[in-house]
């Protein structure tokens, strides 16, 4: 599983035969894990070309940078760590990210409460989806928005309102996913606020690196709003045919994304896909779309290619 910082009402019907996957009303499969492990194939939507399922064994060995100098204020420490953000960002725009203050336990935390909602009976998650045009709610195997090369995942997204001093996480999981949830929501407008703290940091070092003032863009993007993305990649027979999350680069300005122990996370770079190692200190840091403004920064595609196992 993976916990990233980016419906209509009407219940679906579901086939429950084994030897068939299930489907909606519309004849649209609906991602149900459960049910579709019990095939003994995959069915077509699922199903990538093979040109597309690259298995790479070579790590990207981006830089891993440790912050706990920087915010302390220790110039040399400070010096490395904007050598370090620009020679990444100038090659790819991936690097990694530790004592960076955010504690492992409310990460713990976050991954133990986001395994509730993923675990809820597929009824019940359709009653929070995401509706057409929007972001916030759950979505399955984005068949949604796609018919074919569906990734093999599940995801949960909400928004979260920089400066806003009300707990519009916690009000957004009451009201969505009910009462019961309510401390979920508490526990994620604290990990939400926390990668606030963290991307004002970042953007501090990426200000330094450009050679601009350090408060440049923290002025600029500390009243911003972002998306709290939890992706489940469900496991899979079949899981040689499919992708978690298909070669996309991020429209944002910023990704600070945590990954569990599985991994899957892989940058093209030069015409090649390269892995990116999963540090359960660290965070991973990308430059999004919307940063490539910045003179040093070039594109960087990223996927995570399914693994047999749950993974964040």
């Amino acid at each position: 599983m993976s916990l990233s910082v980016l419906m209509d009402s009407s219940s679906p019907t579901i086939l429950l035969h084994p030897s068939i996957e299930p489907r909606d009303e519309t004849g649209s499969v609906l991602f149900d894990p459960s049910k579709l492990q019990k095939q003994s194939s995959l069915p077509s939507e699922f199903i990538w070309p093979c040109g597309d399922l690259v298995h790479t064994q070579e790590e990207l060995n981006e830089p891993l940078i440790d912050l706990g100098g920087f915010i302390k204020g220790d110039e040399e420490a400070t010096a490395h760590a904007v050598d370090l953000v620009k020679t990444a960002c100038s090659k790819h725009g991936f690097f990694q990210v530790t004592n960076h203050g955010v504690d492992s336990n409310l990460i713990q935390a976050a991954y133990q409460e986001i395994d509730a909602v993923f675990k809820l009976p597929l009824n019940k998650k359709l009653g929070f989806q995401r509706k057409p045009g929007g972001f916030s709610g759950y979505s399955a195997a984005h068949a949604d928005r796609f018919s074919a090369k569906l990734p093999w995942k599940e995801t949960f997204s909400f928004g979260y309102q920089g400066l806003n001093s009300d707990p519009s996480v916690v009000h957004y999981f009451s009201s969505a996913l009910g009462e019961d949830f309510e401390h979920t929501g508490r526990i994620f407008q604290k990990y939400c606020e926390k990668m606030r703290e963290l991307s004002l940091v970042i953007f501090e070092l990426l200000a330094i690196s450009l050679g601009i003032d350090r408060l440049h863009y923290r002025k600029f993007f500390e009243d911003g709003n972002s998306i709290m993305r939890c992706n489940y990649y469900p496991p899979c027979n079949n899981s040689g045919l499919t992708l978690g999350t298909g070669p996309h680069s991020d429209p944002t300005s910023l990704t600070i994304l945590h990954q569990d122990q599985v991994g899957g996370l892989e940058v093209f770079i030069n015409n090649k896909w390269y892995a990116v190692r999963p540090r359960q200190d660290a965070f991973v840091i990308n430059i999004g779309d919307t940063f490539m403004v910045s003179p040093f920064c070039c594109i960087s595609i990223s996927t995570t290619n399914l693994k047999p196992v749950k993974s964040y």
